[in-house]
């Protein structure tokens, strides 16, 4: 499900993820009662009596400055001071049902332990009750997954809202949600410490970077690694304030430092950054110190999904302009119900394909492309509906004959649909591994090459095609490397039938398995694997008759023997590929015991991202969300907000001082005494 503000007021039964991991209810405990604004003797209804003319009601109303008017404390309403106290009391029974009650409830300014919900006993008589604690914990879990500052909770209505179902609620103040969230975070990072520390395998990251609308640079650092049953995993390690002028000195800086907190500094393999100078800067600096220690070879390696994005936005650049006029119309299009009626109605009499409304209008690629896509497919519907409602729709919409000519013609030449193919599979792709990405990008290559020979074409076209070959040059110039190429040819889809000609040099498969034997190859190993022939090297006759002659044919056999072990990149390389639908990490996870060394080589450079975030991110209006969430946190809780939802998403536990909150035995009882309720007032309503 997704999180953002427009489902923020959603209820907490429809907000609890479906894939939450069961909680362990904390042992020891002493049971809670949990009502819903009711006394201990929660099944007795009291009996009525009549409320006498004195400040019973009174007490609830709070007298103006003026001394003419009274306010309700709950609600806000206004009466006149000669209002009598009668219609104050019946304001009060009918908005307010339980305000007598209100009065003593008590919360304290920090919560000492979380609210622990443990199951009554058998013998328990006593009705099921609400703590509204508990509540201040499920709007906390709410501003977490909807990525919420908490000052959301100081909004005047929001707590209205709240008293109007029950007057006894009462929520945190925002520095008290902000305080347990920050306490909240430093729990659950330390779950993630103790994971990495039991990984075997060696951790990729990706970084990615946004500016706040406070105008505050934050870096977000993620790790990927796949485990020994071949799962891969994904977890974001901090999210960073990279301190002012925000350069790749202080990206360096907070990277290494967020890596020695979670002590993976000696375990990292690859970096995949954003393509920006400063982060690469950063990741030649992390290599230099990497190098120093005389840890692992260590390689960083651009984002491919953004280099493809920014040669899409070189190719676009001409006709931007046009584009945003076809949004404007596209947004008024999808905000009117009568102009979406015409346009369907019209493309389906023009015959120019159908439509779903309504459509994409984000400024992302997907968005561009349908804005192209409506001028190009649609076009006389577009102008259709533009002259019908020319009086909503302002003159400026209207696109002269060049500009339609001009989207063609870039539609037409840079062969759009193609790019749109190719970024629709990187998004849909759930194994877009390092060499799938360079398959991907060798082809967008040979596109733009295809382009510029076109001699035909304008000028204007040919400049365009070249911005975007320098692009992709730029690409591929990082990406030559032995490291790369060795992530590449351990996907079994590619290996090196599908390299890219750039970096499919003779030499790095000498360096590749070089890096195999030197870092792949233990001596312990060796002896293990071998050990099954040691019964066919002794002679019937014993040790003290083995011959000379014996001796060398011994020695030739555990050659030939160590020769094939530590050569099981041969043997993989001269096999076939396998098809591109096969899921290359159950590929390894069946084919781990013919390859045994490789597939611990491969269990590291498979978990290298090919992306820095992920491509729907990067291509689709949910990149357009996410980022809107994250520039409107305040500095005070980005931190600790963003994280504890990344975690929760990744199915970890919301914990708090090292407990665990259990909320779906929260949501549970909740419901219990919500139904409960529900029976109560039916009762009251036969009886009367």
């Amino acid at each position: 499900m997704e999180w953002n503000v427009n489902n923020a007021f959603k209820t907490y039964k429809e907000m609890e993820p479906k894939a939450m991991m069961d909680m362990t209810l904390v042992p020891n405990s002493d049971p809670i009662d949990i009502g819903l604004g009711t006394s201990d003797k929660a099944n007795i209804v009291p009996p009525k009596r009549k409320k006498t003319m004195t400040s019973v009601y009174l007490k609830y109303f709070e007298t103006a400055a003026d001394s003419k008017t009274r306010k309700c404390k709950f609600c806000g309403q206004s009466y006149s001071i000669a209002t009598a106290t009668g219609n104050l009391g019946r304001h009060l029974n009918n908005r307010h049902p339980g305000y007598d009650k209100a009065a003593d409830v008590v919360t304290s300014s920090v919560p000492q332990t979380p609210p622990v919900v443990v199951k009554p006993s058998q013998s328990q008589s006593k009705a099921p009750q609400l703590d509204y604690n508990h509540l201040n914990w499920l709007v906390l879990k709410w501003l977490a997954l909807s990525s919420l500052s908490p000052s959301t909770v100081d909004e005047r209505w929001l707590g209205n809202s709240f008293k109007f179902l029950n007057p006894a609620i009462q929520l945190w103040p925002a520095h008290k949600y902000k305080t347990v969230l920050h306490d909240v975070f430093k729990s659950m990072r330390g779950d993630v410490k103790t994971s990495l520390e039991h990984i075997q395998s060696k951790v990729s990251v990706t970084l990615s970077f946004w500016n706040s609308y406070e105008n505050i640079f934050y870096m977000s650092l993620t790790g990927q690694w796949i485990d020994d049953n071949w799962s891969s995993h994904r977890l974001l390690l901090d999210i960073c304030r990279i301190p002012y002028p925000s350069g790749g000195s202080e990206i360096y800086n907070s990277l290494l430092k967020v890596l020695k907190i979670y002590a993976i500094e000696d375990r990292v393999l690859c970096c995949t950054h954003d393509n920006s100078q400063n982060a690469i800067h950063a990741c030649h600096s992390l290599k230099e110190y990497l190098d120093g220690q005389k840890v692992l070879p260590f390689c960083y390696i651009p984002c491919a999904a953004q280099t493809l994005s920014d040669i899409i936005d070189e190719g676009l650049a001409s006709i931007k302009p046009i584009i945003s006029k076809v949004r404007e119309f596209t947004q008024e299009l999808n905000a009117s119900v009568k102009l979406s009626d015409d346009f369907i109605q019209l493309t389906t009499a023009y015959q120019e394909g159908n439509w779903k409304l309504p459509i994409d209008a984000s400024s992302r690629w997907s968005g561009n492309y349908q804005m192209v896509n409506i001028l190009c497919k649609a076009g006389k519907s577009l102008d259709s509906v533009i002259r019908k409602n020319e009086d909503g729709l302002e003159n400026r919409m209207m696109l002269s004959s060049g500009e339609k000519s001009a989207v063609t013609f870039v539609h037409n030449y840079l062969d759009l649909d193609s790019f749109h193919k190719t970024t629709n599979d990187m998004c849909t792709n759930k194994d877009l591994t390092v060499g799938l990405a360079l398959l991907f990008m060798d082809n967008i290559s040979e596109m733009i090459t295809t382009c510029q020979k076109s001699c035909h074409n304008a000028e204007w076209l040919r400049t365009c095609a070249e911005s975007m070959a320098q692009k992709a040059r730029s690409y591929n110039t990082q990406v030559c490397n032995v490291f790369t190429y060795i992530t590449a040819i351990l996907d079994p889809r590619i290996k090196t039938e599908y390299i890219p000609e750039t970096i499919n040099l003779e030499s790095y498969i000498d360096e590749a398995r070089t890096h195999f034997i030197r870092n792949y190859s233990s001596t312990s190993f060796t002896s293990s694997m071998t050990s099954g022939y040691r019964p066919q090297d002794i002679d019937d006759g014993g040790a003290e008759n083995i011959s000379f002659a014996e001796e060398i044919a011994r020695r030739k056999r555990r050659g030939s023997m160590s020769n094939n072990v530590v050569d099981e990149l041969t043997q993989y390389l001269s096999e076939s590929i396998v098809p591109m639908q096969t899921d290359v990490l159950d590929w390894w996870k069946v084919n781990s015991g013919r390859y045994p060394r490789l597939s611990n080589m491969a269990r590291d450079f498979l978990a290298v991202q090919a992306t820095s975030a992920a491509p729907e991110e990067i291509f689709c209006g949910k990149g357009e969300e996410i980022d809107k969430q994250k520039y409107c946190m305040p500095h005070d809780s980005t931190q600790s907000v963003l994280c504890i939802r990344s975690w929760i998403e990744a199915g970890m536990k919301l914990k708090y001082k090292s407990s665990e909150i259990d909320y779906e035995r929260l949501m549970e009882l909740a419901a219990t005494v919500a139904a409960d309720s529900s029976a109560g007032g039916l009762d009251k309503n036969q009886h009367r």
